[in-house]
């Protein structure tokens, strides 16, 4: 079984910054894709960014493309989101996940954390 742990959130102002954490265990890190999602109040949950196994391979959505970047560090079996520009309609609560493939992350599937609160104020 594949465990990961979300760590970063916290409140930020719109316009700032906030780098998000993901460590995993239980699984060759190398092996597994990594990806992030989040979901607002009322809201369905939305991925935001994927990772493939080597990197090679990296999914963003539109809503976040140019803000949001994805990477993953080998050496502590780590996956990073690092959050730019922050606006108000990125509140949410954000979740690593980890699975095979990019493709069944975006199926939903995959080993989940326990979220982390991401909240921006105007």
């Amino acid at each position: 079984q594949v465990h990961v742990v979300e760590s970063g959130g916290g409140l930020v102002q719109a316009g700032g910054s906030l780098r998000l954490s993901c460590a995993a265990s239980g699984r060759t890190f190398s092996s597994y894709a990594m990806g992030w999602f989040r979901q607002a109040p009322g809201k369905e949950r939305e991925l935001l960014a994927a990772i493939s196994g080597t990197a090679e391979g990296i999914y963003y959505a539109g809503s976040v493309m140019g803000r949001f970047t994805i990477s993953r560090d080998y050496a502590r079996n780590t996956v990073y989101l690092q959050m730019n520009s922050l606006k108000p309609e990125d509140t949410a609560v954000y979740y690593c996940v980890t699975d095979p493939t990019v493709q069944t992350i975006q199926l939903g599937l995959g080993s989940w954390g326990q979220g982390t609160q991401v909240t921006v104020s105007s």
